[in-house]
């Protein structure tokens, strides 16, 4: 699904990425998980095509992705910050989305999902933080494309919300889909994904399940184990 090679990046003279290898080979959730400034967004953003890598390949679902951009029409993604035009209202954007991708899309259940009807007539520069999430959710899970990337997926959502987000992971992990996520949110982690890639200092520091990393860390939760492999990395 995802093979990365080499992966080296860096902004002036910080070092984001060095010589990171990943290889994603099956379905499931993989959370991506560091401290700050530890490069997950480089990498979704290398994996995008959205930041180009100053050594390093990567090639998507059989693809190299360098000079080629037809690749992301199978990739579904959530950023972080999604900066839409504030004067379109929640359908008008629904609607573009749609235009642009020209494929099979199931918002109404999503809209329907996160009770979002109240909200289609209304100008997205009015709408509060947590619902342009739910917007961003919908305009996310609305295709159906074999790999997702989910940026921070809970920020600004009620415990509801959380709950149909984590049902709609689970769903796309049933359909045999990979999903990529990055979340500060331990709690969501532990609950949603199968595999961990912990990244520090722009490299893979640990790669496997929640129970290996535990074992590994020798603590009995999944935060725990982040703040000991923090503190005391070694390679997987």
């Amino acid at each position: 699904m995802i093979y990365i090679e080499g992966l080296h990046k860096k902004f002036g003279k910080n070092i984001v990425l060095s010589g990171l290898d990943l290889t994603i080979e099956k379905s499931g959730v993989f959370a991506i998980l560091g401290p700050n400034g530890s490069g997950k967004t480089t990498l979704i953003k290398s994996v995008l095509g959205m930041v180009i890598p100053d050594k390093g390949s990567i090639s998507v679902m059989g693809n190299t992705i360098k000079k080629n951009w037809k690749y992301r029409k199978e990739i579904d993604y959530l950023p972080q910050i999604a900066n839409f035009p504030g004067n379109l209202k929640v359908k008008e954007l629904i609607r573009m989305i749609k235009d642009l991708r020209q494929s099979p899309s199931n918002e109404e259940r999503l809209i329907a999902l996160f009770k979002l009807e109240p909200f289609l007539d209304k100008k997205l520069s009015t709408l509060s933080g947590g619902t342009k999430q739910k917007v961003n959710i919908v305009l996310a899970f609305m295709f159906d494309s074999p790999l997702l990337i989910l940026d921070e997926p809970t920020t600004g959502l009620d415990p509801a919300s959380i709950i149909s987000l984590k049902k709609l992971i689970s769903e796309q992990k049933a359909m045999n889909k990979t999903v990529l996520i990055t979340s500060h949110i331990m709690q969501f982690v532990a609950e949603v994904s199968d595999v961990i890639v912990y990244l520090l200092e722009g490299d893979i520091y640990f790669k496997g399940t929640i129970e290996e990393l535990k074992t590994k860390t020798n603590q009995t939760d999944l935060e725990h184990a982040i703040a000991a492999i923090a503190t005391a990395p070694t390679h997987a």
